[in-house]
């Protein structure tokens, strides 16, 4: 795979290997992001005019026997979404055999090719022509889709990953926004507006076709990938491929879930707005601008409350506030007073109205923070010569998702159920879903929990988190200070972690449980133990051996006055298990301070012995806490009393 690179505004690539800008809206001042940015922004915006025109078009101003406005959006929506199911795995495929730069080009090039066909359609007022640059505005779109997400990887740090995917999350709902609002606007204009729309759909497609001549051209991740053009097995396989990976699999039905929820708030915005709000059409603009808005919102805070990493355990923070406000959202509009058709004056102007619009806004801002880590994650744990695969995958069923999305709203409003109560059924299924996906990955909760320990209990501070490995195997050696360490570990690491710890802590209350969920090795002294000592050492090794993380604290247990103890010998050996398999992990030094103290610490004193959990709340709220990480040591070089020097140093320094 090639290596990511950074280019100057002046192009000259480079080696990316200074610190990563200061924030995610720095990237747009990068060519290696800004210009494909403003190319999926462009493509956006103008699927999304040129389809709510078309609607509009057919729903007031033509007449269509075989057309009816109340199948027009219905039919648009169905052909859009048709070459998804039937190209996506083609796709994919294309794009890792291809340069994906060169292939953005094309894709473009097909996009203005269809957008001046389309330009002759709205000339004419033709809709045959129009369904027909629907379907290949879909395949534009399914062709764009896999290479969109498998390139932001290949040209972005791990650490910058999350912001750029909210970047493109926030980007693409505020051009579905413009593109809608445009579209409505422009095909109303009295004698030109047909003209008008043409005329914006063929110039946002040259404009996107501009930006693409300036992303950076990236090398082919699987250029002698033999292309299977049969869209059934291809599908099938690329299903299968994703399934073979259970974390990004189960991560691809997270996401698609995703869009059936907001596939079904999305697409009940015009009835909810006149049925239930009793609001005119500017109302249920206003409610699509509010949804966007929150989307846009939540996808670039994830870079904020993630501390500049992939952070799934915003994941279920993101679930809880989708099911909470879905169902507020129920309870805020069930019992509005009957009214006229409201404008959007009066209607905003109506305090009741207010919480409704909260209820959307928030709902959609944690569909955000659901939504964003894990695509963050698929391109992080995707086999880079596969990724774009994966990613036709997840396009595949976010597709399915959205037609059973569709489905079943219609059926349950056919079977008299209102649109707040099939909002209430959509809230509480996506507890029931997320409950099931958590319980399927405990990752999800083992992160969140972390993620809650390092911001809502202590102020958790990292210093070099940029020196643990972003792939391959690693062994992280920290000092043990509380029964905590290993739960802020997790939070600062983007990778999984597998920890080596003292059989005597597993039998603690909750955290035992949480060790247990979270695949920690148990070790005992030889002398009171020998099968845990041995099972622990071909655990550590077995982890090496499948290119993952394992963390030990060397100390052999918590220290009892505060003071970094003798490093013990399982560290020499796990490193010579490793040599004697053939692998030579890095040693990366950490040192956690201002721990000690704290309820998890072994301060307190029962009966003369040390004991942790002793005094709950002994230092109250927001301690502040810091984790220093080191550059990683060759493991041929490591000794324990060097390794240990190299910790207390770090230890010494101010927190």
């Amino acid at each position: 795979m090639p290596r990511p690179f950074d280019v100057s505004r002046a192009g000259d690539p480079a080696p990316m290997t200074a610190a990563p800008p200061p924030n995610q809206f720095a990237l747009l001042r990068q060519r290696r992001f800004a210009p494909f940015f403003w190319t999926q922004f462009a493509g956006a915006a103008n699927d999304n005019l040129f389809k709510f025109a078309f609607t509009v078009m057919v729903t007031y101003q033509l007449s269509v026997s075989w057309l009816p406005p109340s199948l027009a959006g219905l039919a648009i929506g169905a052909l859009f979404v048709l070459p998804f199911l039937l190209f996506s795995a083609t796709a994919g495929q294309l794009a890792d055999k291809l340069d994906k730069t060169g292939l953005m080009r094309m894709v473009k090039n097909l996009e203005i090719a269809v957008m001046l066909l389309a330009g002759f359609g709205f000339w004419m007022g033709n809709a045959v022509v129009l369904l027909a640059c629907v379907f290949l505005m879909g395949l534009h779109s399914t062709a764009f889709g896999p290479v969109k997400y498998a390139y932001l990887p290949q040209v972005l740090q791990p650490r910058e990953l999350t912001g750029g995917n909210g970047m493109v999350e926030m980007g693409t709902f505020v051009a579905i926004l413009l593109g809608n609002l445009a579209g409505g606007v422009l095909v109303a204009i009295p004698e030109v507006g047909h003209a008008t729309v043409a005329v914006a759909c063929v110039t946002l497609a040259l404009v996107g076709r501009a930006t693409a001549q300036r992303i950076p051209p990236l090398g082919a991740t699987d250029a002698g990938l033999r292309i299977n053009w049969n869209p059934v097995t291809e599908t099938w396989r690329n299903l299968k491929l994703a399934a073979g990976n259970p974390v990004v699999f189960r991560s691809l039905l997270g996401i698609s879930w995703m869009w059936f929820f907001g596939a079904v708030f999305l697409s009940q915005f015009p009835s909810f707005a006149k049925e239930v709000l009793h609001g005119d059409a500017h109302v249920a603009s206003l409610l699509l601008v509010v949804f966007s808005v929150g989307i846009g919102t939540g996808s670039l805070l994830c870079e904020v409350l993630s501390r500049r990493q992939v952070e799934i355990g915003l994941v279920p923070l993101g679930a809880i506030g989708m099911s909470v406000f879905a169902i507020d959202l129920y309870f805020a509009s069930r019992s509005l007073p009957p009214s006229g058709l409201l404008g959007l004056a009066e209607f905003v102007s109506r305090a009741a109205h207010w919480r409704v619009m909260a209820d959307l806004l928030l709902l959609s801002l944690f569909a955000g923070l659901y939504s964003v880590p894990m695509y963050a994650l698929i391109q992080m744990r995707s086999q880079p010569t596969h990724r774009a695969r994966i990613i036709a995958a997840n396009n595949i069923l976010n597709s399915l998702f959205m037609i059973a999305s569709a489905l079943l709203a219609g059926a349950l409003l056919s079977a008299g159920f209102s649109v707040p109560q099939v909002f209430l059924f959509t809230g509480i299924a996506n507890a029931l879903v997320a409950a099931y996906v958590f319980w399927l990955v405990p990752e999800y909760l083992l992160r969140f929990l972390a993620w809650i320990v390092s911001n809502l209990v202590y102020r958790f501070r990292v210093q070099g988190a940029e020196h643990i490995p972003a792939e391959g195997p690693a062994l992280l050696v920290c000092n043990h200070v509380s029964l905590a360490d290993p739960v802020l570990l997790m939070g600062a690491s983007p990778r999984p972690i597998h920890f080596v710890m003292d059989h005597r802590i597993f039998a603690t209350p909750v955290l035992g449980g949480v060790f247990r969920l979270a695949g920690a090795i148990p070790v005992a002294p030889r002398k009171e133990d020998p099968a845990i000592y041995e099972a622990a050492f071909a655990s550590a090794a077995e982890v090496l051996r499948r290119g993952e993380l394992l963390a030990i604290f060397p100390e052999g247990g918590l220290t009892t006055d505060g003071e970094l103890q003798a490093f013990q010998p399982g560290l020499m050996k796990i490193l010579e298990q490793a040599r004697a398999d053939g692998i030579a992990p890095p040693v990366v030094p950490m040192a956690l301070q201002g721990l000690w103290g704290s309820f998890f610490s072994r301060i307190e004193r029962r009966e003369g012995r040390p004991k942790a959990m002793a005094r709950p709340f002994r230092r109250g709220l927001f301690n502040r806490v810091a984790l220093r990480i080191a550059e990683p040591l060759a493991a041929a070089e490591v000794q324990p009393e060097t390794l240990r020097a190299r910790v207390a140093q770090m230890l010494s320094a101010p927190a």
